[in-house]
């Protein structure tokens, strides 16, 4: 494993890395945003400035001008010009593997949350996925947007950490154990198991030295480590998800509008459709992490 700022045991490497990281870190969601032409092609200015920051934050934001166009071409574009291409049939994905997250009222989606209208609590994308398919960028294009709400917060991970680290590091170590959250088996419509219960980390160290993160604030469906360091630890992530802090952004994703990032910390508020108004995004999730950053 190459050196690493997330290793606990190397204080001065992460203090190195945590004064370059915040220094000049965005204040405001719109320095975010990148007004580019079409997602399909790119300019070579449009994709600098989105890939800057992305290295900087682990993610951007585009605004494009294919308005309510469905082409998936879109993200599947935005994929390929930032170098990645697995991407992360789930079982609820279309064919073309891109998941299409509109209020579904018949089938099997309309008993899960992202095909509602309900609002989403804070989670990274994938984390009842096995150690081997783990997410590590995650995208989103919204083909229109709701009537009313349907914002999304969003925290780069890398952030979550240091804050952290910086007000315990025990409290690192306790959601690094390979054991500390695990994500109970789905069964099937016939009684059989179609997930087996997959257990992990919350933060995990690539063999690159990146960091990963696994998270979810859900109530239900999930099992974390019955130890105080533990139960510490997943408090105050919460407090923090649930608190005003300046690293936080919160915005609204317009048609034309999407976001690409490293899998990063988000939630989604309740929204409202109308006949002219349904909500409509695309998803697509990748194994690995943008080229790049």
């Amino acid at each position: 494993m190459e050196v690493s700022p997330f290793d606990l045991a190397d204080n001065e490497t992460y203090l190195r890395w945590r004064d370059t990281k915040l220094k000049n870190y965005p204040q405001k969601i719109e320095e975010l945003l990148v007004e580019i032409n079409d997602p399909r092609k790119l300019k070579q200015s449009e994709f600098d400035a989105l890939l800057k920051r992305c290295r900087k934050t682990n993610m951007a934001l585009y605004a494009g001008r294919t308005g309510t166009d469905p082409d998936p071409e879109i993200p599947f574009s935005i994929g390929r010009r930032f170098g990645v291409s697995g991407l992360n049939k789930n079982w609820l994905a279309d064919e073309n593997a891109l998941t299409s997250l509109k209020v579904r009222e018949d089938g099997i989606r309309r008993h899960y949350i992202p095909y509602t209208s309900k609002a989403i609590n804070w989670h990274t994308d994938g984390y009842y996925n096995t150690p081997k398919e783990q997410i590590h960028s995650m995208m989103l294009h919204s083909v229109q947007g709701a009537a009313s709400g349907g914002a999304n917060g969003l925290l780069d991970h890398e952030v979550a950490y240091i804050i952290l680290r910086d007000e315990n590091p025990e409290y690192i170590s306790a959601l690094m154990s390979p054991d500390v959250l695990s994500i109970p088996p789905r069964m099937g419509e016939k009684g059989e198991v179609a997930r087996r219960t997959e257990t992990g980390p919350v933060f995990r160290i690539s063999a690159s030295g990146k960091l990963h993160m696994r998270f979810t604030i859900r109530k239900k469906q999930v099992i974390w480590a019955d130890n105080p360091q533990t139960r510490k630890a997943v408090s105050t992530l919460k407090k923090i998800l649930a608190g005003d802090s300046a690293y936080i952004f919160k915005g609204q994703l317009e048609s034309g509008m999407g976001l690409i990032s490293n899998n990063v910390l988000h939630n989604r508020n309740a929204f409202v459709n109308d006949s002219e108004h349904e909500r409509h995004f695309y998803r697509s999730r990748y194994f690995e992490r943008i080229s790049g950053t």
